[in-house]
């Protein structure tokens, strides 16, 4: 008996680009995430008030980009641009045609990290409040930094 397998396809494009949409379920956490940051005072935003550049990403994007990545365990600025570009669901946050470069990313998170660090809070709070996430686990945002003695010396008696 021949083994049966499906068509693999890759070079036939598709007819109409795909809605991000219909590949994100449901009770998928990024639509609590999108929901949250909606829900927050848009006053304390840091924007480019010179005018100078290109234009701004909306802020509330940066924002729920950098907290859905964070809580995924992406935390460099270049993983995250790559993911813009590959993860789906970073794709639907970023509306599916906007890819902030990593220097966007990092320039927004120094700026905004008063706001960063609030916001993530905030947002842990109204799930608990909510009950929009069933489980959240250990979520942490920790710089400590820690001397460590690892001499040959001190580690071998």
């Amino acid at each position: 008996m021949a083994t049966r397998l499906k068509n693999l396809d890759r070079d036939t494009p598709m007819l109409l680009p795909p809605d991000l949409r219909d590949w994100i379920p449901q009770k998928h956490i990024v639509h609590f995430l999108i929901d949250a940051v909606d829900r927050l005072p848009a006053g304390d935003f840091r924007f480019n008030l010179r005018g100078t550049g290109d234009e701004q990403y909306p802020p509330r994007m940066m924002l729920t980009l950098l907290i859905y990545c964070y809580a995924t365990g992406r935390f460099s600025s270049r993983g995250i641009e790559d993911a813009t570009w590959s993860d789906v669901i970073v794709r639907y946050i970023c509306g599916g045609s906007l890819h902030p470069d990593h220097d966007t990313i990092c320039a927004f998170r120094r700026t905004n990290r008063e706001l960063f660090e609030k916001a993530f809070v905030r947002v842990l709070l109204m799930a608990q409040e909510t009950a929009g996430l069933k489980k959240v686990g250990t979520v942490s945002v920790d710089g400590t930094k820690i001397k460590a003695s690892a001499s040959k010396h001190s580690a071998v008696s």
